[in-house]
């Protein structure tokens, strides 16, 4: 993975970075909590605190990676199916739990998902505006003669609609080519 934030849900410019198209690639539904937002990062946090204690607690430290590995994998066996856990109904472990519920199934493709969003935007001086698909920037040839324009790009995957905002005149419409990085007008 290249590098960036896990997800772009509260960038300045939304859209998929380079782990949400893999993610997406691979069916799987990218789940985050809120940040700063301590009530939602309470189980994590607790299982850390957990999970550090229990460390803590053991007469003989680690003193090499392997050697905290083995413990780590003792802590996991013991939280897992020997812990019993006041939050679970007759403070059952988690393993117990996790065995008697159903299981999830792939729901089939996410092929039929769609990206959709609407950025508003300014053509550069050159008559080009940019759009970031899957991380990567794209610059999009509209024409010298709407530099300075300030438009409305209307995003469906990749498809795109350059619209002027003050008009609604479609200045361009097309197909990006992930391949390239300038998309020339026809």
């Amino acid at each position: 993975m290249q590098g960036g934030a896990p997800t772009t849900r509260f960038a300045s410019r939304p859209g998929r970075n380079a782990l949400e198209n893999d993610l997406r690639r691979f069916h799987v539904i990218q789940k985050n909590g809120r940040p700063d937002h301590p009530t939602t990062q309470g189980k994590v946090e607790r299982f850390q605190q957990a999970m550090k204690k229990w460390l803590q607690a053991q007469p003989a430290q680690p003193g090499t990676l392997a050697e905290l590995q083995t413990l780590l994998d003792e802590f996991a066996e013991h939280y897992n199916h020997q812990r019993p856990h006041r939050s679970l109904p007759h403070q059952a472990t988690p393993a117990s739990r996790y065995d008697a519920l159903p299981k999830a199934l792939p729901s089939g493709s996410r092929d039929d998902e769609t990206h959709d969003r609407i950025r508003h935007d300014r053509i550069d001086t050159s008559g080009v505006v940019t759009l970031r698909i899957a991380g990567r920037l794209h610059h999009i040839g509209i024409g010298r003669t709407h530099a300075r324009t300030h438009v409305i790009l209307l995003i469906h995957d990749l498809h795109v609609r350059v619209v002027d905002a003050a008009t609604g005149e479609l200045l361009r419409e097309l197909e990006i080519n992930t391949e390239r990085d300038y998309q020339p007008q026809k």
